[in-house]
Formats: C-alpha cells, structure tokens, sequence
C-alpha cells in the first residue's frame, strides 16, 4: 500500500436501498462500509441483497489497493444500466470483507442510508 493510503472496512447494522428511477433495486441490513484514502465512503452489499438481475459485462479495472474490479449491467422498466454496480471477486489483502460483494456508482443510482 502506498505510504499515507489506506482502506479500512466494516460492518455496520444499517438499512441501506438502491434504487433507480425510483424503483428499488437493492435492500439490505448487511452493508459492509468502505473507507479508502482520499474517496467517499462506499456500501457493498451482498448479491443476494439485490433484487434487480445484475449481469455481468466485460468491462475490468485495476486498483492497485483493492484488486480487479468487475462490472454490472441493470435493466428496469426505464432503461438499462449499463456498468451500474462493481464488485471485487478477489481483492487484495486489506480489503477480503468486501470480496463478492457489490456497490453502486452513487452519482449514478440513489443509495439511501437508514432507508426503510
């Protein structure tokens, strides 16, 4: 890790909703919160915890902190999503808690905290 970086994660027990043009796509009280340097912080959810179908497209980026990131694609009844949502399948040391979990680009979906 690059000397001053650093990410930090962890449970917390709070109601977090995604939805997208108002539909909610994922509901859970199993977030698990990640604080990295410099970046706001971001809620992984389980997969289990989405309702919406997350498919997989081919598109991968690289942090040098938490891994190789894959992309996700959602449809609603308003449109598709395109890359909406990523997820680490096998991140780094550091950051094993957020291992198949998934997050939502918040400028792009509305994540609500203490939602519900």
């Amino acid at each position: 890790m690059t000397q001053g970086h650093t990410i930090e994660t962890r449970r917390e027990d709070v109601h977090v909703e995604v939805r997208l043009d108002g539909t909610v796509v994922a509901s859970s009280d199993r977030p698990v919160l990640l604080d990295e340097t410099g970046l706001p912080t971001v809620h992984y959810l389980p997969k289990a915890d989405v309702q919406a179908e997350l498919r997989p497209i081919a598109l991968r980026t690289h942090c040098p902190f938490k891994g190789d990131a894959s992309y996700w694609t959602i449809e609603t009844e308003s449109g598709t999503h395109d890359g909406i949502a990523w997820s680490y399948e096998e991140p780094k040391e550091g950051a094993e808690n957020i291992r198949g979990l998934v997050a939502f680009f918040a400028d792009r979906a509305e994540v609500v905290v203490g939602a519900g």
